[in-house]
Order: structure tokens, then sequence, then C-alpha cells
């Protein structure tokens, strides 16, 4: 018998070898497919946990409307949700976020608000206009960057799924922040599980996040272009007990990986995909063992349709 619905369908992501990218690596480097989610990445495991929570605590019921601030992911995978459950959907987006992202959004039933593109302790900032809009409206803040369910679910799930893909045997897992909640669940799990494994943070260049984690890297809040991941604060949910080392990865390293990960693994993933590939054969080149490396490859392509980093790619073909 099939599932009951789609959000059964969520989690058991497949575990690929990278195969041609990490050629020549001593160890073995596998990427996490969890764009391979009904809704196109892992966060359709913390929208289903949140949901999940706040109905069996009753805070919750059919009819309601959910809000949330979001980069994209989190928003889509709240839409399958709220199409399944019966509630209404508002996302709040800062600008920076592609136009595919909306577009997706709204094709689920999702109403967009756009948001300049302001820091953290800005009332216009995204996530403190969601806030505000939840306090206004009476509406339920679903709070992926502080609700507990965020990297509890990956404790619960893609932790265990990881390991046992792997035979038991983990070298280092590595993973960008968005929330932080996969990097804090996993890494909670592993260090359970696997206390040989390392966790290592995959930032942007610009993001604050790897000087958090290693005073030695830059203290400097810029500009850069891959979405998702990195920011000039650490989230809520981010336990950076968990975290070994930071690697830092330019916006053209990132890019250049991801369409190497399309044209020559076949693995239709976004820029921060390319983000945390990078990341994992650095660590993988510098590997004193033989267990096998993981990366998460966080969500898919065609939320990025429109940008210029993909569309290079096609390029040479459209000019013969």
């Amino acid at each position: 018998m099939g599932s009951t619905t789609i959000l059964d369908r969520i989690g058991n992501t497949p575990l690929v070898r990278l195969n041609r990218v990490a050629s020549g690596c001593p160890v073995p480097v596998y990427g996490k497919c969890e764009f391979l989610n009904p809704g196109g990445s892992g966060k359709d495991r913390i929208a289903k946990a949140i949901v999940d929570d706040a109905e069996r605590r009753g805070v919750l019921r059919s009819g309601m409307t959910l809000i949330e601030a979001t980069a994209g992911n989190t928003g889509i995978g709240l839409a399958l949700v709220a199409a399944v459950r019966g509630y209404r959907l508002v996302c709040v987006m800062p600008e920076k976020m592609s136009e595919d992202k909306r577009a997706a959004l709204r094709a689920a039933g999702a109403e967009v608000v756009v948001t300049p593109n302001a820091p953290p302790h800005d009332p216009q900032n995204f996530q403190q206009a969601a806030r505000r809009l939840a306090a206004e409206r009476g509406w339920f803040l679903t709070d992926q960057f502080a609700h507990p369910a965020n990297p509890r679910v990956h404790e619960e799930t893609t932790g265990p799924e990881i390991l046992e893909q792997c035979g038991g045997r983990v070298g280092a897992f590595v993973c960008g922040v968005g929330t932080g909640g996969t990097i804090t669940g996993v890494g909670r799990y592993l260090r359970a599980r696997a206390p040989g494994a390392s966790v290592i943070l995959a930032d942007p260049v610009g993001s604050r996040l790897a000087h958090l984690v290693n005073p030695a890297h830059p203290d400097h809040d810029a500009a850069y272009a891959v979405e998702g991941i990195g920011g000039s604060v650490a989230p809520p949910v981010l336990d950076f007990a968990v975290i070994d080392i930071a690697e830092r990865v330019s916006d053209d390293e990132s890019f250049a990986m991801t369409g190497r990960l399309i044209r020559e693994e076949g693995l239709l993933v976004g820029g921060s995909s390319g983000t945390a590939v990078a990341a994992a054969l650095r660590i993988a080149a510098r590997s004193q063992h033989s267990d096998p490396i993981v990366v998460l490859l966080a969500d898919s392509w065609d939320r990025y349709l429109s940008r210029a980093w993909i569309r290079q790619g096609t390029a040479s073909l459209e000019s013969e």
C-alpha cells in the first residue's frame, strides 16, 4: 500500500558517492540528497516536525494561518504541510532570495511578503517582520530559527540515516548553516553514536559564522550571493559545541562546484550544496583516516534557474 499523504515521503533520502568531483581524494565523499525530499529540500523535515509539535500541544488547528520567515525552502516545506493539513500560509522573505522561490511559494498557495535585506536587529528584517505580523494578526509563527523541533528532527532522523547508510562509520559531516538545525541535530547524534566523526561548518565568505566557530577567521559581515546559509549572528538553535572547524568558501568557488555537481554527477542542486561540497573536498584532501565524508546537498536547482550563476552553465550551448 502506498503512503497516506506526500508528507510520509519526507526523509530517508539517498546517500550517493561523488565519483568525479571527488576523484583523487584519499577517502570516499558521499552526498546526502536532501534535495530529493518532496518539497525539494531538507527543510521538509522541520516543516512537518514543527507543525506536528504544535498540533500535539493543541496550539494549532486546521484553518489557522501559519507564518514563517524563510529563505524559501522552509516555506515550500510548510506549503506542502499546509496543503495536506488545511492551513493558510504566509511567507516573509528578504528581497535577496530568487524570484524562482517566490513564484514556487505562490504557486503552492502561500502569500509572499518581501522585505528589504536588512540586518537582524532592523525592524524591516524578515524575521522581525514575521514576528510582528504574527503578533498583530494572531497567526501561528512556526519560528524555524528558534524551535527545538528543528534540531530534534535531524537528531532523530537525518543523523541516524547517515550513520546507517555509512555502515556505522563516518569520518566527517559537512554542512552549511541556515537555521543551524541540521548541523546541530546531526552533530549531536554523531557525538553520541560516532564520536570520532568531525563536524564541519561550510560557511560563505562574507558570513560571520566561521569567525564565531574560530576567531582566527576574519570577523566581518559582507554581502554574498549564495542563498540560505550563513549570517551575521548565530541562529538560536545553532549549537556551536558540536562544530569542530569551519571552512570558508567564496561565491565563485561555490557556484563553480554547483555547476560541476550538476554536469558531472547529475545532482540537480542549488548553490549552498556547492559551498558544502567545496568544503568537504578540502577536508577529504587532508583526511588521515579511511572513514567516509558525508556532505549535505541541501536543496534543488529549480529554485535558482533565473540566477546568472546557473544560466552561465548553458551559455556555451546557446552560442553553438
